[in-house]
């Protein structure tokens, strides 16, 4: 037996498309579920400015393929230089979505990122007043403090008291991992505060990244935490609250640099991201508050339209396979492996 449901076409609210000949091999898996997504400014060099923006922009646009719906919303790389003029400027001309603050060192790319957070507050009180949302990597980086800690000490370190001195800055703290994010967002005023859930962190805890061997493509920054937080994660995502969205983090490293002595942090999931989503909202008795994680609550966020197109998934007997690696260039990019058996798929 079969069946299906039928949703607003999802946005992807946190997505790494790289460049060169890895963006023109990623970028069709998520044109073909999503309608829109947060593109994420990591590159080498950073995506500083409005023009580096408008530059990216146009590299993504000539990689969707012909007939695809696709529209990425750009943002810009914070550093302790941004310009509040030029932060203004790309965001009345409809260049950039948001900013995104990487605390320096916390993931890959990460090292242009901000260390003294006061040298950026001239571009925080111009977010606050432009509605700007900042998006952050919610984890500190200093080498005393536990990889495991680092979520809850941003919010008590740098995240607080940040929202204190603007109180009105928008704010999303993407792909939290723990109770102590899914409380502290849940806690704050509706539409000043919004969180993206991965796919990763809402199907596995760092027993499945650990127990029996290291299983280095379950590993991301911020790390799988236990079980507890998990149940959390699953708990806020599957709530209804509209503070909770998705935000895949998909984020491709060939293969043989994933299986590495020192392996890249990330996760591929954006093939299979939405059948996982509808499996793990099917197993948690919530399939009907699928559609309002993954269609509403981010676009509502962001003051923009729930998408008119829709999207159709299939519920069938024979679990899924997972997607195949994808070919980029000479290398491959392996996918999300949810090692629970899937049975939804995407209609296409």
């Amino acid at each position: 037996m079969s069946s299906t449901i039928t949703i607003p076409r999802p946005d992807d609210w946190h997505l790494h498309l790289r460049d060169g000949v890895m963006l023109r091999a990623v970028v069709p898996h998520s044109a073909q579920d999503f309608a829109r997504a947060i593109i994420m400014p990591n590159l080498v060099p950073p995506v500083r400015t409005g023009a580096d923006a408008a530059a990216y922009a146009e590299r993504i646009q000539a990689a969707i393929p012909d007939g695809a719906d696709f529209t990425p919303l750009m943002t810009l790389y914070l550093t302790e230089t941004t310009d509040p003029d030029d932060v203004e400027a790309a965001f009345a001309a409809g260049v950039i979505t948001a900013l995104k603050l990487y605390p320096a060192g916390a993931t890959t790319n990460s090292d242009a990122g901000v260390r003294n957070f006061a040298n950026a507050h001239g571009v925080f009180e111009r977010m606050e007043a432009l509605g700007i949302p900042l998006l952050t990597h919610g984890e500190v980086t200093a080498p005393d403090i536990d990889i495991f800690d680092r979520e809850a000490r941003f919010i008590d370190d740098v995240l607080d008291p940040l929202r204190q001195r603007f109180p009105r800055l928008r704010v999303v703290m993407e792909h939290i991992t723990t109770r102590d994010g899914a409380d502290y967002v849940a806690s704050a005023p509706e539409g000043l505060m919004g969180a993206t859930i991965t796919v990763q962190h809402l199907m596995l805890n760092r027993n499945h990244m650990l127990v029996g061997g290291v299983r280095p493509h379950y590993y991301c920054l911020p790390i799988l935490k236990r079980s507890t937080h998990q149940d959390a994660l699953l708990s806020a995502a599957t709530s209804g609250n509209p503070r909770f969205f998705l935000g895949t983090d998909s984020a491709p490293h060939p293969t043989h640099l994933k299986e590495n002595a020192c392996g890249c942090a990330g996760v591929f999931s954006s093939p299979n991201a939405l059948a996982c989503l509808a499996q793990t909202f099917e197993d948690a008795g919530a399939l009907d508050r699928f559609e309002g994680f993954v269609s509403r609550h981010g676009a509502d966020f962001y003051g923009l339209p729930v998408n008119t197109s829709t999207l159709q998934l299939e519920r069938v007997e024979t679990p899924q396979p997972v997607p195949a690696p994808i070919i980029v260039g000479e290398e491959t990019v392996t996918v999300f492996d949810p090692i629970r058996p899937i049975h939804w798929r995407v209609i296409r």
